[in-house]
């Protein structure tokens, strides 16, 4: 059995709810479920660029609406579940929480407590935001068209990275989250996918809270291996339609949680020596 996915692919056009669509990897699963011919409901702290997505799907043929929502907010993501089912007439099919933020360079106990919940609000919360309101909305569904649940997370769940602490917490919760969810779901027809990426070409290195040494590393590491948010979407599209659980979309996203969940005591001292060596070639 492949742990990232069945071999058995169904057709996915979803009437979907995506959070963080205004930009990235959201707006790439938005996109991207267009030209699926689905009908997309993009949500966005940013309305303005959530519009933009929705308008960028509807020139290009399809169909999409945008809707202001804050996902650290439990108010804002029920409000966003009422739009969507009025603007579908019914329940959305495929359930996107994507909404994220990063925060990174200072080690536990410097990393100021505003953005531990800054971090946690959006990237843990949102998430549980979604799956606690989607959640029996998808159960009630009635018909046979198939229904799911992607929660992104990232490699960080399981990479320990130092000086990560708040983001790879989040991350590492949303995979938790993941499979139970998954477990509890399990015989419904509901598929839930998690999706772990290493690194993906977007801006929320540049959006986050992150210091001016970890994201230059952030950037390098990009440019040498990272995806493009198009193909990110398409690979977990693709996973979630064929009932997978994971969705790895990188080699060594896949060869980092191998190793880890083989020898993780190893795994986690390996990743603290080369980060400090790698932090001590930065500064010289």
């Amino acid at each position: 059995m492949n742990i990232f996915g069945s071999s058995r692919k169904r057709s996915h056009r979803a009437d979907a709810v995506v959070t963080g669509a205004g930009s990235g990897i959201g707006a790439a699963f938005a996109a991207e479920l267009g030209r699926r011919g689905g009908r997309v409901v993009c949500g966005d702290i940013d309305e303005g660029a959530a519009r933009a997505t929705a308008e960028a799907i509807v020139a290009d043929g399809g169909q999409a609406t945008a809707v202001h929502c804050d996902v650290s907010r439990i108010e804002q993501v029920e409000q966003l579940a009422d739009a969507a089912q009025t603007w579908f007439d019914g329940p959305p099919t495929l359930v996107v929480n994507n909404a994220g933020v990063g925060a990174g360079g200072r080690p536990i106990g410097e990393i100021s407590l505003d953005d531990w919940n800054w971090v946690l609000g959006v990237n843990l919360w949102g998430p549980i935001h979604g799956c606690h309101v989607f959640t029996p909305i998808l159960r009630a569904a009635q018909g046979d068209q198939p229904r799911g649940i992607i929660n992104v997370a990232s490699a960080a769940a399981f990479g320990a990275a130092p000086g990560m602490a708040a983001y790879n917490v989040s991350k590492a919760g949303t995979l938790s989250l993941s499979e139970t969810l998954a477990a509890e779901l399990s015989g419904t027809g509901i598929n839930v996918t998690v999706l772990c990426p290493t690194f993906v070409k977007t801006n929320i290195v540049e959006s986050g809270r992150i210091t001016a040494q970890s994201t230059q590393l952030a950037d390098r590491l990009m440019r040498w291996t990272g995806f493009s948010p198009e193909r990110v979407a398409r690979m977990c599209l693709d996973t979630n339609d064929r009932g997978g659980l994971y969705c790895m979309p990188q080699p060594d996203a896949r060869i980092g949680w191998g190793i880890k969940r083989l020898t993780p005591t190893v795994y986690t001292r390996a990743v603290g020596m080369t980060t400090r060596f790698t932090s001590s070639e930065e500064v010289s």
